[in-house]
């Protein structure tokens, strides 16, 4: 499509041009004049000394986002091809292979090791710029004049050049946590993938962030002007909002190390809202000016946060359930028939009477299409939430259950699709994602002119009890003939048993729920037109915020300050703040309302649905339909190796799911070299 090809080529104009302004920062070149220039034709009564900064760091990202969600919009119907090779595809195929196995940062394809050397080089330039350029001004009687000696004042320009590095990766934290942002489709990531990419700036930002508050501290220390610690300047910078920012920041950075977040995950949860607290003194320590260097991907983030939080408020409608023997359920929700994902998406699940505040996410184990009025997922119970969700469902005779749901987020197409054997790898739980796959492929094998690939599935469980699983690959309506036209294996693996082991006591049930006249359906909390009305959005809030920014500015700020950084810093910044809020929250609530005639109208289908009668049993093993195609081995472990190199074909899919260690395992089989037609992708959650 030719508008699309034309998005994609500004899209990389636009971020190659970022990208050099990012390397050009430090350079004298940029702020003797490049900036110099830039401010002399924006620095203007509408907008002050922060013109310069929106229109360079900005602008140019909000428009790459409403671009993506141009590009989005019109790509949504085109997956009609997936099931055709893609050359292009396979020549990034070795690209995306596994680089980095084991380690620190986990599975790290080539690509992504490339970026993040790229970006640890922007970071050891940016620093060993500022410091080539720096220091050799420092002499002693520059020292002398600010009464310090040469080291001391060598140490102050070296905290403040730490910081400015530390902003570089602040301002790249906030787009892997936008989990309904454009830009990262555009890049062919998702969100769930990219939490990955946050640990891993989140870890840089605070090793930079407290080098910087330290250096600091120990340069008014040793100066005697200790007494800075508690100085909050009108019009310059705020080193009391900095400390409390840092502060946010540390306890904030504690409990994300991985032996706290896995046995504290509520500690983890709720700590995470320092973040608030983080951003806002952050601004309020370098003023409103210089933070429009960081703000466009926190903009996109409270977008997609606000959006996220409209969502929130409605009760979805909760058709049934399936409760397994192996502390699993099944959820199915209500859902729009415009709503549309790919396999392997995720949505966030809470539950009032459990917790008010807890979001979970869970992989979405229904295709949108083979189900086009159900949204299905499985909670596997490992935690004290879901745990208490399968006693409530397992003990007590509840006919309704209040329910809320964000998302779901997943991949912009079906990629997995081009390959000619899918082999499905996993571990427990980590069934969930390639029961959509199956599902999608049931789907496509009735209607599609196009072969699907074949599929082979080897799932490890530790228990008998756990075979249960296998049922849920078909939906609660499904038939045995929906797999007759799949090239489908299974290979079942108990792992702690060495022979079957049957109790008929056992059993799964199933269960319906009557509505509520305040369920509603799942569907986008945009509509149909997601994509277009978030560009409509991001365009729009943005517009009324410069409106708002210039009205505040010429008859207010420009008065008393008139472009001489005699207004309050702090008030600035607030006024800023309230008028990125204002814009985001008008135009986001207008969007969500003019859509809210058409979800009106699916909801009245749901709240006339009439509930049916509960109990259902179902077999305990796999239904005969799967029995056919399954194969159970008890007391052994699969020998993936052996099974992967003995497919056959020019492209093997290898997906991946479960425990860290059979992650790694997978990835270094494929990364071996010892079979070029294996295609690695992980599908794991650092949650």
């Amino acid at each position: 499509m030719v508008v699309r090809a034309a998005i994609r080529l500004l899209f990389t104009l636009i971020v190659v041009g970022i990208c050099m302004m990012w390397i050009m920062v430090p350079t004298s070149t940029y702020r003797q004049k490049w900036r110099t220039r830039i401010s002399e034709k924006v620095v203007s009564t509408y907008f002050g000394t922060q013109g310069s900064n929106m229109l360079i760091w900005t602008f140019p990202v909000l428009f790459v986002a409403t671009l993506g969600s141009l590009y989005l919009h019109l790509g949504k119907n085109l997956n009609e091809n997936v099931l055709q090779s893609n050359d292009k595809t396979h020549r990034l195929a070795l690209w995306k292979m596994p680089m980095l196995v084991k380690g620190p940062l986990g599975i790290v394809s080539r690509i992504e090791l490339a970026f993040l050397t790229t970006f640890i080089a922007l970071l050891i330039w940016s620093l060993g710029t500022y410091l080539h350029n720096g220091l050799p001004t420092i002499t002693p009687k520059v020292a002398a004049k600010n009464g310090v000696e040469v080291w001391q004042a060598k140490l102050n320009d070296v905290a403040l050049w730490i910081g400015f590095v530390g902003n570089i990766c602040l301002a790249f934290l906030f787009y892997p946590v936008a989990r309904g942002s454009s830009v990262l489709p555009l890049l062919g990531l998702t969100s769930e993938g990219s939490i990955k990419y946050h640990i891993w700036l989140g870890h840089m930002t605070m090793v930079l962030f407290t080098s910087h508050g330290i250096c600091y501290i120990i340069y008014w220390a040793v100066t005697g002007h200790i007494s800075e610690m508690i100085k909050w300047s009108y019009s310059d910078i705020s080193n009391v909002a900095g400390e409390i920012s840092l502060l946010g920041g540390l306890v904030l950075w504690a409990a994300t190390f991985p032996k706290i977040r896995r046995k504290t995950f509520e500690l983890f949860f709720y700590t995470h809202y320092l973040y608030i607290i983080f951003v806002l003194f952050f601004i309020l320590h370098v003023g409103i000016g210089y933070s429009f260097i960081m703000l466009p991907g926190f903009y996109l983030f409270i977008i997609d946060r606000f959006l996220r939080f409209l969502q929130s408020r409605r009760s979805v409608r909760l058709l049934s359930a399936r409760v397994l023997p192996c502390a699993t359920l099944e959820l199915n929700f209500a859902k729009s028939t415009g709503l549309s994902y790919n396999p392997t998406s995720i949505t966030f699940v809470n539950v009032p009477s459990i917790s008010k505040l807890q979001w979970h996410p869970f992989t979405i184990s229904s295709s949108s299409r083979l189900e086009p009025d159900k949204l299905s997922v499985i909670i596997k119970s490992e935690g004290s939430w879901s745990t208490k969700l399968n006693q409530m469902l397992s003990s007590s005779s509840i006919d309704r259950l209040d329910v809320s749901i964000e998302g779901p987020y997943g991949p912009a197409s079906n990629h997995f699709l081009r390959h000619d054997t899918l082999v499905m790898v996993s571990g427990g739980s980590g069934i969930t994602p390639f029961i959509s796959i199956i599902r999608e492929l049931i789907f496509s094998s009735k209607t599609s002119q196009s072969k699907t690939p074949n599929m082979i599935l080897i799932a490890a469980f530790k228990s008998s009890s756990d075979l249960t699983m296998l049922d849920l690959l078909l939906p609660m309506t499904g038939s045995p003939s929906e797999l007759s036209n799949l090239q489908l294996q299974i290979e079942a693996y108990v792992t702690r048993e060495k022979e079957p082991t049957t109790d008929n006591s056992k059993r799964i049930r199933s269960m319906w729920f009557k509505p509520h006249q305040t369920d509603t359906p799942m569907a986008a909390i945009l509509g149909p037109n997601s994509w277009l009305w978030l560009g409509a959005i991001i365009s729009s809030s943005f517009i009324i915020f410069l409106i708002l920014v210039g009205i505040i500015s010429r008859f207010y700020i420009y008065p008393i300050d008139h472009n001489k950084n005699e207004f309050s810093t702090s008030k600035k910044a607030v006024l800023n703040l309230l008028a990125i809020f204002i814009s985001i929250a008008a135009t986001a609530s207008a969007a969500v309302l003019w859509n809210k005639r058409w979800y009106a109208k699916e909801a009245k289908q749901i709240q006339s649905m009439v509930g049916q009668t509960p109990e259902t049993e179902l077999e305990s093993l796999p239904h005969q339909s799967l029995a056919e195609a399954t194969k159970i081995h008890y007391g052994e472990r699969p020998d993936i190796k052996r099974m992967l190199f003995e497919c056959k074909g020019s492209s093997i899919g290898v997906l991946v799911c479960g425990p860290k260690k059979l992650g790694h395992d997978v990835a270094a089989i494929c990364s071996s070299g010892m079979a070029d037609n294996l295609h690695f992708e992980s599908i794991s959650f650092s949650w």
